[in-house]
């Protein structure tokens, strides 16, 4: 009974991933590949009023993109972005894709994203690695055709964890629409070092029809990082449809979510780094961005005040 009372007293960082905020050009331009499309929204921000964004609404750290960069790696920038943050108190994790389907201005190797995240002070990487499932997905889980794409990635981080060692960073693999649960447990087995988790996106699961209790439960023990998302999910006569909201607004039970999170993911899950993708559709990209700023403050409020995630927060709502 203790053990369980400490554990739901655990304590979180509060983070964002820049996705987020994608309608004012941050994260990444997502879910056009169904058209076959890239994109790019324009980019009205930069990296540093991403950070006093940070600061304003009570963050504590920044899952960014090489987007918000501006992909420029030169060591010149990433030191002025890694003084920057840490002269404001966030911290900073890194999102790197292998080849994204609709924005590949995220995509990285292993190799540069190491020496990229080590110069920006971040401490940990996550990895979408788009794996290509077969058209019949709902049975396609470690399939044939998937396994020798994941013992190849395997083999990749392998290959790296020297580097990975000695920039003492964490490594985190996502269930990013392309892996099941089973799969992204796979590989960190597969690889087997302490520094290499799970990330699990909470709304992800929907979209290999996985039933999102199923995935947290399973990928918890596994887990360093987490996108925290929440969708409202509903039919009309165009079909099923799940819609991105704001933290605590949608039909998951992010309370639910928390106390599995917090009794079952080991210490090396530090931070809760919120996601929402709101829809795209229904007002001008100028006021999308005005209800994106809304609702990235309401999800902050909610997830300090109710599932008590964050320390930064406390400036702004109290202890």
């Amino acid at each position: 009974m203790n053990t369980m009372l400490q554990n739901q007293d655990r304590k979180f960082k509060l983070g964002m991933h820049s996705y987020t905020l994608h309608l004012s050009g941050f994260g990444e331009s997502w879910g056009f590949q169904e058209y076959g499309e890239t994109h790019e929204f324009e980019m009205v921000k930069d990296f540093f009023d991403l950070v006093d964004i940070a600061v304003e609404v009570g963050l504590d750290v920044l899952h960014i993109t090489l987007v918000d960069i501006k992909n420029d790696t030169s060591d010149e920038n990433l030191a002025k972005c890694r003084k920057y943050a840490e002269d404001h108190g966030i911290g900073l994790e890194l999102n790197i894709s292998f080849n994204a389907p609709s924005d590949p201005r995220v995509n990285c190797t292993i190799e540069e994203s190491l020496e990229i995240a080590h110069k920006l002070g971040c401490t940990l990487v996550k990895y979408s690695t788009d794996v290509e499932h077969p058209q019949k997905r709902s049975h396609s889980c470690l399939c044939s055709s998937v396994m020798v794409q994941l013992a190849k990635i395997a083999d990749d981080f392998k290959r790296n964890i020297p580097t990975i060692e000695k920039y003492g960073l964490q490594i985190s693999i996502e269930n990013h629409c392309d892996l099941f649960a089973d799969e992204v447990i796979w590989l960190v087995k597969e690889i087997a070092h302490p520094q290499v988790g799970a990330c699990c996106d909470t709304i992800n699961p929907i979209m290999l029809m996985e039933g999102i209790e199923e995935c947290c439960r399973k990928m918890a023990p596994y887990m360093n990082c987490t996108h925290f998302c929440d969708n409202r999910v509903f039919a009309d006569p165009d079909g099923t449809h799940s819609l991105g909201t704001a933290i605590g607004q949608g039909d998951v039970d992010c309370e639910k979510i928390m106390q599995i999170f917090r009794e079952e993911c080991p210490p090396q899950l530090d931070t809760i780094d919120l996601e929402i993708e709101l829809p795209l559709s229904g007002y001008t990209i100028e006021e999308g961005r005005e209800v994106e700023m809304k609702a990235l403050k309401e999800s902050v409020e909610y997830m300090y005040k109710v599932l008590h995630i964050g320390f930064n927060a406390a400036k702004i709502y109290g202890e």
